[in-house]
This record gives C-alpha cells, structure tokens and sequence, in this order.
C-alpha cells in the first residue's frame, strides 16, 4: 500500500470516527472537523457539500437529537455550512442565557427538557440501562392534574379543561404541556417555507402579549392578526410541524410595529403569522443576517447596528429573553432594515455634509440614498454653531443658456489659522448654468490669477466649451492690469460689482459662505483643528456639486453638468474614525486609526490623516466607523517628533506641509472601491495599486474580430522598459512636485539654485526667443522637475538638479513632430564592452551631457510659455518661441542624437552596425570606444591620452560633466581590482532597496530562486470576490517589474523564475504572489552577487537549454540561453516558446534556433569591436539528436511538422559561421534558465557564466 492511501485511509477513518462527546466544546469540534476535511481536499478527496452536512450531524451526541431532527426535517437539502451556522446560533444563544448564572427550571432554544425516555423494555422514567433518568417524573400512577384535582394525568391531557375549552371557542391543540417539562419542536413542511427549524419554550407560562427572542428560523412569528400594520394572506405559505408531528399552518406574512425601550417606533418585517403558536417569536438568527449584533450579560440582551442600540430584552423566568417594548397598531413607514427614520435621516445628514432637510428629502424620493427614507430632522447643534447667520438680502437672478455661458468667481479670506498646506485664502469659480463649484486654496491673493487660468485651461480642455463672460467683485486680484488683459485676450466680458456691494456677486458670496458654514460644522463635529479647514472646504464642495439646488429645479451641479445623477454609496461622515490597512511585521497591527478627511482628486481611495505621525494618507483598503469621531492629541499644531517609519499599505504618504488641497472633482465622479474588511492569511506586505480598467465597448454581434496581439520583440521591449521604469521609481528620493514645494521646501536654497544654473543653460543656449504668440497657435505648457541624485559613496554629498521640461502631451502629431526615437545602448553592448575592458585591461571612463537635448536643432515651429517663476518682468504677455529642442517634446531625443552623431562621425568615429549607440575608432593600431545611453556616456581605451582627447572634443562642442572613472551606470556598480585583472557588476545597493520596499529585507534566505513545489498555473488565479480583492491591494506587478530589472542587468540567475512568474501579471493569485515572495527571498541571501569578467581570452560561447511542455497551461516549452565571453555572461534569455513542441527534441531545436538569431547579431558586434572577423560560434546542447537534426537535410516523419522558418539555422551552420557541439547536461550551465535543480547543480552553472556570490 502507498503511502498517499495509507494517509487517505487514516484521514477518512478519524473523519468518521470523530465525535462530540457529552458537554464538548462546539466550537473545538468544529474546527477539527473543518481541519480533516481541509486535510482531506489537499490529499484530492473530495465529498458532496451534503455528505459532509450528514457526517456532521451524525457526529453529535445524543443530546443533540431534537437539533437533529429539526434540521433534517426542515429542508430539503442540507449543507456544511447551514450545520455549522446552526450549531454556531445554538452555542451563542446558550452561552448569553446562562452566562447569568440563574437557575430557572425552564430552557430556551434546542432545549432538553425534563423529558421522559422509554427503553426497548416499555419502562417510562428510565434509561434503556434500566436505571432512572434524569427526569422528576413519578411515573405515569403519580401524576396529577391540578384542574379536576385527580390523578393519573396532567392539565394538558385534561378532558374536563378540553370540553370547557371547545364550548368557549378558547380551545387549541397543543402538544405536551410545558408543565410536564418538555420542549415543543416545530419544523418546516411546505417547499415553499424558508426551511429552517423553530424551537418553542419550555417551563414557562402561555402569555401572547410578548416577544420572547430566540433562534432557529429565518422568520418571525406572530399570533395576533390585530397587530400588522400590513398583511398579506398566503394561501400555500407552507407549515412549520410541532415535535409531536403536528403542523401549524402560516396563514399571512406583514409587518409590525413596535414601540421599543427607547420609545422609537421599529418595524419587522416579513413576520408570519401562525395563530396556532404560543407565542409571539423574534428570531436572533434573522437580525443577525442583517447585519445586527446581539450580545447579553446582566440579565440584559442588547441588539444593536453599529454603536446605535435598537432593541432590548429582559431575563425573565425560564431563561427567557422577553423584549422590552409594546407591540401597537396603526399606519406608519417601515423602516428598511429596522433602523427609524430619526436614526436614518441623522446619519445621512452628517454623512452629506450637515445637508439641509429639502436636500435630503430630494434624494430620499429618487432613491439615492441606498433605499432609506427619511423623517424631518432634529435639532442639530453643529448646524446651528456652523450656519447662525444674519438676515439676508434680496437676490436678483438671471438665466444662462449653457455651461461657461457666465461664471461667478470670489475669494475668501484671509483665514486666521492657515491650513497645513500653508494656505489663507480660497478662490471659488462658480458655473451659473449648472451651480458647479471648484475651489482653489491660496497662500497670497495674488495668485487668484494663476489659478483661473489653470482652471480655465482645463475646464475648456474638458468640455469643449468657452467662458464667455466673468463675474468677480472689484478686488485687486481680480483688477489687475495682468487679469483684465488676459481675460481681453482670450474674448471673455468681465462683469464687476460696485464698490463695498458685494451683495451685486451673490451667487460666489452665498457659495463662500455656504462652504465656509457647512466646513465649520463638520469640524465641530469632528472635534478637528482649525487648519483642516481646506480640507473640509474640499469636502464640502464635492458635496455641494452633489447636492440638490433649487436654482436647478431641485437638480444636482453635477447632474447638470455630466448629464448623470451622482454616486452616494461610498460617501462618509468627514473626520470619522477611519482605519488603513499596513503591514508592519508578522505580529504587528494590520491597521493604524486615522481620521477621515475627504476625497482626493485623481485618486480610488480615500483621503485620510494619521495623527501619530502628522501626515497625511491616501488609502484604498480602509474601514470607517462613522459613529465615533477620533479627535485626540489634534488640538496641537507641532509635528511629532522621533516617529519611526513604518511599512504602511497606501497609495501615498504626503507630508504635511506639502499637501495640495485641491478640488475633489477635478476627475467626475471618480469611482471609490469597496472596502470590506479582508482577513489577510499571509505573512507577506500588500501594496495597494490602483487598477485602472480599460473601457468597455460594445460590439457588433454579426461581426467577428480578431484579437490583435503585439510582437514577440515589442513584449520583450515593453517588459524591459517597465522594468526601468520600476527601477527608476525604487532609486528615487523624495523631491518637490512642482515649483511651489521646491520653494518652501527644507532644500529650498539649493533647489533654486539648480533652477537658476538651467536657466543660465537655456540662455547660453540660446533655447527659445520672446514673442507675441500668433493667433492661430497654442503654446505648449512647461513645468519643472526635481531630482535630488545621492553620491556613489555614503561620503559623497548629494546633487540636487533641477530640469525645464515641457509639457510634450499636449502636442499633436504631424503638426508639432513627426518621427521619434531614443538614444539608448543595449544593456548586452555594456556588457560586452566591460568583457573586453577587464581582458585587455582597458581604461575607463564616464561623463555626462549638460542639457543634452537643449543641443538638438527643432524642425517644427513650437511656442512655449515662460517657465514658471522666471517670468520676465514687463514681458508677461509674452511666448518663448523654440529654436533648440527641450527636455519632454517628443522629438527632442531624436534631435540630440543627430546632432550628437553628426559630431561623431565628423571626428572619425565609426557607428556600429549593429547597435546604433556605439562608436568606436582606432588610433595607431588603438581602438577607443563610446557608448550612449541618452546623455551618458562610457568611454574606454587602452591608452588614457586617448580619453582625454576626445573628452576635449566633446567639451568643445557640448556641455560635458567628467565624473572621472567609471563607477555606476544605470544602477549598476562597476567595482575594479585592476591588480588581479577583474572587473564586476553590481546591484548590491539596488536590490537592497527593493528588499527594503517589500518589506523583505529581514527574510531567512533560501539557497535557489525558485522552489520545486511551485506548480505555478492560471487555474491558480482568483476567482471568489474575496481573493480578488485581496489580490487588487497585492504590488505584483511592481515587485515583478523592480525583480525584472535586477534580471537584466546583472542576474542571469533570475531568469527561469521570472520567466514564470511574468506569465501571470494580468491577474495573480496568492500561490503566484508566494512564488514571487520567495525569488526576494533568494536575494535577500545573494544580494552582493554579481558578474565577474576576467583576462581569460575565451570567444564568445553559447549555451543553449529547454524544457518539454514546462507552461501547464498551454503546453508550451521554454527556451533558455546564456551567451559568455571570457567565462562571464554578456547575453542571457529565458522565454516561453512562440509554439507547442511535440517533443524534446523538436522544443530544443526550437532553442538553438533562437539562440542562432541572436549569435549572428553578437558575432557582428564582438567582430566590430575586437576589430577582427569572429570566425565561428559554438553553440552547446545537451541533445544529440538536434545536432543530428542541424545537419541532416533528410526527410524525416517524426519532423516534417517543424516550421521551415526553423530549418534556417541548417542553412548558417552549412555556412559555418556556427556550429553545434555536444556538452553533458550536467556540464550545461543553462538548465538554471529553463527548470528548478537542486542546489549543488544550481551553484555550479552560477559560476560557469561568471556569477559570484
């Protein structure tokens, strides 16, 4: 017997054979049931979810008979989890009614009663052992009925009581008496009822005039038809059947009012009404599936919805909850989901902003406020602190015909207490067409002009409109001779107030107000600081575009607008209790509490602030508590001090004083996800990354499309490029957005020094003259950039560089450019130039382009605006007209690279055939060599005169930087020891940052970058709601891309991994996550490891791999090869093949074919700068096979399938510039490129192409 059966029958044996015993722990019982049956799924066996429900149940005790028979008697069918919930229900109720310590002789629930067995023997009183049961009762001679006053009987079997009964009308059949301690058990018998069990009470008096709580069914019940409020009979509404087979029939289903502790009127819904129960039942289970929690102790059970109790009950005698409250008639609203209009109409009112009652009844009608109706709204005290106002005057209104038609504009201010972006001052600019308002936050009043125009910009570029006349009081803000000329300019009528009658611009003035007012209240009620108050001026005007206007006949602003009613679901009450999902360590928090702040524009998550650290966070994964308002330790306005930096989960972590507080509709509408609270089960760090889902277009039925797909080489190049692009995020430093945080930043000295050395660059340069723009043109836009650059050594100081680009997207092509292309090297040509720097014992050398596209001649007319804060004064009206080629234009790369290789080639360098980016010349029998990655340059030659020449030449006709000899390039450290004649390649300092980003680098390294046990495939992709979710916040395709860049630069070692864990960027499952986790494990261990080129004079070698039908879910194989020169590797490749190999040999034919591809290009290369023709490459294969296949022209059946365009490479060996040769496998160093293998084997290829840990 194997040892996988001999586990399956031990697993199937203890999940039959395990029991609850007699006053077990449930809940114990559960989870190691649970735990087989998971135990059993991974061993592949699998039972129906209703075997699994039977198994369980037959596992209770006899205790449990009536559970059981209730709960098979109910349904029709049965599941694991309805068992489990059930027992779950049960052990709950159990412990809240005893958990009061009171020793009642009734039972609620599944009760055991004092109930009477009769053994096989026919003996009543006694177990089947024949000894006496637990019961009290003296056998059936010792009864008595205390109504006729004789034995042999009890009340409930009394015919005297019976025939009195039926004369009154007052009779009902009844099961045993409660009197004779049993416990009544009722089942569901019609299809059509909801299937699940009801248990009556035992040990208590008949009393219809109450509600006792228990659980059972999925409905409540009661007797008295006089009690709906409204009803509907049921002629087939099913029966729930009694313990002794009786049935009751449900005759109606309404709803009912009721009176509660606290006095509000509360409605049930869908109770059905039985007259032939006893008693009037509300079910615990039922509130509990709408989201209510109950709890009890004291004698008291409290059912409450969030912090708000709604319902309570008393212990009374028999253990039994009784509701607190009087049942009553009349016409009244229900109340979804029990919650009372007051309750309802308090939370939305706070939820919207403090809204006015008008507002709130408007969109209660269009059923936008998730089905809630609403009541008239009570006092509320922080509208009365925020909105006490004076008498107002009267308003005199006019009619717009469209959007931008006219727009009102005001400034507010100045405030007393700035906010913590620095800001005193608000400007509003205000649509009168359709009441949309924008605000703009303002450290000085004279930058009111700056910001309409950005606003004017981008609401025209929005929506295709023009601002045709302007409405403003007689400010000099808005007077000013810069204003009025622009607006004269640009066609728009400007309309002022009189002076000291600012009651002439009263659609800006109430609007100020009004977001002033409704800003106050939600600090009041916030117990917030008095610098949030942008930040709820923001929120107040998102809300404001949201809310209904009588102006707009009872219409939103944002309505009038898009055209399309507005999205209430994911708003919060401003300044609530928020909590941010982080990832700190195994067993740190999973949340840290922040405050709610508002929605921050262009972004899907929420905006919050963390009073712990005074910053503020903006966060997808959050949970609210909108009942409690955090407000402590915010009085202070000083930063705190020492707080150490934590991995949190966010989208951003802004600083303090850096915070735009900027409008939240810049983007309309923009959709904010659910956040539901996720149980994370891994011990790995999430990073939330917003998704950005491609728009949905409908397509003709009839009409078939073929799916387009981008090249093998386009992919590759996109790949790498997100690589560097990911790279480039990881290596960057915390620098200045734009101009306004440069200049109030710490380093603001140094950052506008570095704006001033560019703009001396740009004058010398002769980048652009002044001009008055002609009508027919539209300048370009420009901004800023920072870049703070550290030292290559901890000793060397930063460089702090400030860089003029321009706005390139707003260019059209055809009209602003044409052609485009980028100067970039070839990572193999840095390598292969490094191979030959280390064997001939080189020099080496790098600089540095000042501004190197400024260097490039423009072909096309382009006018730009002047950079901003660097207006020439008396000249503001003025355009800068291009005549050199700026940073951001989009032919800016391709200019500089003509100009720079015009030079190039003028002074007798040779450009490369084989890669674009590399020169090379030679002087006495001397070769010198430049490669270009954009404006960096890597110089090498055997004598250092040579250098210095040609660094004099490209002083002279550019800006150069010398930064002496080579030491870093893209990321990767060059490390000399020129005494034993190496040279390496490294991204130590890299990969140490990525592990820091990941939270990675405290890891227990592993010894290989991929385990065997990762089977890794599609159907390991999430399918449940909830593992996508969680998937959304996971940073997968971040981590894959910063893995990516280590892998092509320095790390072959990497390649199969990431070949495998790429395949699933699209949509990554927790397994793929894992996989990844552990390659960073890997490099936690191997992070100094790096490429060792030596003075061996070996050629260029190539080693060539593959597997069979590795990818599981297409079949396809994977090639790997790895080119080495001088026992190092220059060139490497692991990929998934274009088609599916029917065999070994047909998929390794398929590698050597691609790795023929590329030897024909590094031939040319090698050849070109050794300066000598590379007679032949030798390709290494471990099949003997497929190098009988390279040479045989024969027909061959088990081939004739094979593509022709893979015959290519027989044509190239007949030629012999390659040759194939047999190598063992357990000599190929590319096994490590296309298959897991053990560790020993996994080091030795690591050193065969010159890896060095």
């Amino acid at each position: 017997m194997s040892k996988d059966l001999t586990s399956k029958m031990h697993l199937k044996m203890k999940l039959f054979l395990h029991k609850l015993q007699e006053g077990g722990s449930v809940p114990n019982h559960l989870t190691v049931f649970k735990e087989i049956v998971s135990d059993l799924q991974s061993m592949e066996v699998k039972y129906e979810d209703e075997d699994l429900g039977l198994i369980l149940v037959c596992s209770l005790p006899s205790s449990f008979v009536n559970f059981r028979d209730t709960i098979l008697y109910s349904r029709d069918t049965l599941t694991l989890n309805d068992v489990c919930e059930a027992l779950q229900a049960k052990e709950k109720i159990k412990q809240m009614v005893f958990s009061d310590g009171s020793a009642s002789n009734g039972e609620s629930l599944a009760a055991r009663g004092r109930t009477e067995k009769k053994s096989n023997n026919g003996s009543r009183g006694k177990s089947s052992n024949g000894h006496h049961s637990r019961s009290k009762s003296r056998g059936r001679g010792n009864k008595f009925c205390y109504y006729c006053k004789k034995d042999n009987h009890v009340i409930a079997d009394c015919y005297k009581l019976k025939n009195k009964e039926k004369r009154t009308g007052t009779y009902r059949e009844k099961t045993k008496s409660n009197d004779d301690g049993k416990a009544s058990v009722a089942a569901s018998s019609s299809k059509n009822s909801d299937g699940d069990t009801l248990v009556a009470f035992a040990g208590c008096a008949n009393n219809g005039d109450e509600w006792i709580f228990n659980s059972g069914v999925s409905f409540h019940i009661c007797i008295n038809r006089d009690w709906f409020v409204t009803y509907d009979s049921v002629k087939s509404g099913g029966s729930v059947r009694m313990g002794d087979d009786r049935p009751c029939q449900i005759i109606g289903i309404g709803s009912i009012q009721i009176k509660m502790h606290d006095g509000i009127v509360r409605t049930l819904t869908d109770v059905r009404h039985i007259p032939d129960m006893t008693k009037n039942l509300i079910f615990l289970s039922t509130l509990d599936g709408k989201g209510y929690k109950y709890s009890g102790g004291d004698g008291v059970l409290k059912v409450s919805k969030g912090s708000l109790i709604v319902m309570k009950a008393d212990l009374k005698s028999a253990n039994l909850y009784r509701l607190r409250g009087t049942t009553i008639t009349g016409d009244a609203a229900v109340i979804f989901n029990l919650l009372s209009d007051s309750d309802a109409t308090n939370l939305w009112h706070m939820r919207l902003g403090h809204m006015s009652d008008l507002g709130l009844q408007v969109l209660s009608k269009r059923g936008l406020l998730d089905g809630h109706s609403v009541s008239k709204l009570k006092f509320c005290e922080h509208c009365v602190f925020g909105k006490h106002k004076r008498v107002k005057f009267n308003t005199s209104t006019h009619t717009s015909k469209g959007i931008l038609d006219y727009v009102h504009s005001g400034l507010w201010g100045p405030s007393r207490k700035p906010s913590h972006g620095g800001s005193r001052y608000m400007l509003t600019i205000i649509d009168d067409y359709s009441r949309k308002v924008r605000p703009y936050f303002l450290k000085y009043k004279s930058e009111a002009f700056s910001a309409f125009k950005e606003w004017k910009v981008m609401i025209e570029n929005q929506t295709e409109k023009k601002v045709k006349i302007l409405r403003t009081d007689n400010g000099m803000e808005f007077c000013s001779d810069q204003f009025k000329a622009y607006c004269k300019s640009q066609g728009i009528v400007r309309h002022y107030t009189i002076p000291h009658t600012p009651q002439q611009n009263g659609v800006a003035e109430r609007m100020n107000r009004t977001i002033i007012s409704r800003a106050r209240c939600m600090l009041s009620n916030a117990g917030l600081n008095k610098r949030f108050w942008a930040e709820a001026a923001s929120t107040v005007s998102y809300l404001i575009n949201r809310s209904p206007s009588i102006t707009l006949d009872k219409k939103t602003p944002i309505e009038v607008w898009s055209g399309s009613p507005a999205d209430y679901s994911q708003l919060r009450v401003f300044g609530c209790t928020a909590y941010a999902h982080v990832d700190n360590g195994k067993l740190e928090p999973r949340a840290i509490k922040c405050i709610f702040l508002g929605y921050q524009s262009g972004v899907k998550g929420y905006k919050l602030w963390n009073p712990q650290t005074q910053k503020v966070v903006l966060s997808r994964n959050v949970i609210f508590n909108e009942t409690g308002m955090l407000s402590d330790n915010l009085s202070s306005d000083a930063p705190i001090e020492g707080q150490q930096k934590s991995s949190v989960q966010v989208e951003h972590f802004i600083d303090v004083d850096n915070t735009p507080e900027n409008d939240n509709d810049a983007v309309q509408d923009a959709h904010i996800p659910d956040n539901s609270p996720i149980v994370d089960d891994s011990s790995s760090v999430e990073h939330s990354s917003p998704v950005v889902q491609p728009p949905q277009h409908s397509i003709a039925a009839d009409r078939s499309v073929r799916t387009r797909k981008p090249t093998r080489r386009l992919i590759e190049e996109c790949n790498v490029a997100y690589a560097l692009s990911v790279a480039e995020e990881i290596e960057g430093n915390s620098e200045p957005y734009n101009y306004s945080e440069a200049i109030t930043s710490a380093d603001c000295n140094n950052w506008v020094t570095a704006m001033q050395y560019e703009m001396e660059s740009l004058d010398k340069n002769g980048t652009w003259d002044l001009v008055k723009l002609p009508i027919d043109k539209k300048p370009v836009r420009c901004k800023w950039i920072f870049k703070r650059k550290e030292g290559i050594s901890p000793s060397e100081p930063a460089r702090f560089k400030a860089r003029l680009v321009a706005k390139g997207y707003s260019q059209i092509p055809g009209i602003d450019f044409n052609d485009i292309f980028s100067p970039v090297v070839k990572h193999s040509s840095i390598r292969m130039l490094l191979s030959l720097v280390a064997m001939h014992d080189y020099e080496l050398e790098q600089l540095d382009v000042k501004t190197a596209f400024l260097h490039g001649e423009l072909d096309e007319t382009i006018y730009m605006d002047q950079p901003e804060g660097f207006v020439v004064p008396g000249k503001e009206n003025l355009v800068c007209k291009l005549k050199k080629s700026l940073y951001e234009l989009k032919q800016s790369p391709r200019q500089w690279y003509k100009r720079f290789d015009s030079f190039m080639i003028s002074n007798g360098f040779k450009r490369s055939d084989y890669d674009s980016c590399v020169y090379l010349k030679t002087v006495n029998s001397s070769a010198i060599y430049l490669l270009l990655y954009v404006d960096d340059m890597l110089i090498a030659a055997k004598e250092k005169s040579e250098i210095a020449k040609l660094k004099a030449q490209l002083n002279k006709e550019f800006e150069m930087k010398d930064l002496g000899a080579a030491k870093k390039i893209l990321g990767m450290e060059i490390i000399r020891d020129r005494k034993s004649g190496l040279l390496y390649l490294s991204q130590r300092g890299y990969i140490e940052k990525v592990l820091r980003r990941f939270n990675m680098h405290n890891a227990k390294p592993v010894s290989t970058p991929l385990a065997a046990h990762f089977r890794l495939s599609s159907d390991l992709c999430p399918t449940s709601d909830d593992d996508i979710e969680y998937m959304s916040r996971v940073p997968y395709s971040s981590a894959v891309g910063s893995l990516m860049y280590a892998m092509v630069c320095s790390r072959p070692d990497l390649s199969h991994a990431l070949s495998v864990v790429s395949r699933y960027m699209a949509n990554p499952g927790k397994e793929h996550w894992r996989a990844v986790q552990w390659i960073f494990i890997y490099l936690r261990g191997t992070s100094s490891a790096c490429l060792q080129f030596g003075k061996s004079r070996d050629g260029l070698v190539v080693y060539i791999d593959s597997d069979h039908a590795g990818d599981l879910d297409k079949r396809r194989s994977l090639t790997g090869y790895v080119f080495t020169i001088g026992g190092c590797a220059v060139c490497w490749k692991a990929c998934l093949q274009a088609t599916v190999a029917l065999s070994t040999t047909e998929a390794e034919y398929m590698a050597i074919f691609e790795a023929c591809k590329e030897a024909i290009w590094l031939k040319g290369l090698y050849s070109e700068l050794c300066g000598v023709s590379c007679s032949c490459v030798t390709i290494h294969c471990d099949s003997q096979s497929d190098i009988y296949l390279t040479k045989d022209q024969m027909f061959h059946e088990r081939t004739k399938h094979i593509d022709v365009r893979y015959h290519f490479i027989r044509g190239v060996i007949a030629e012999g510039g390659i040759k194939v040769r047999k190598i063992s496998t357990h000599d190929n160093p590319a096994d490590i490129m296309t298959k897991h293998v053990p560790t020993s084997k996994f080091e030795l290829c690591s050193s065969l192409v010159g890896i060095k840990v």
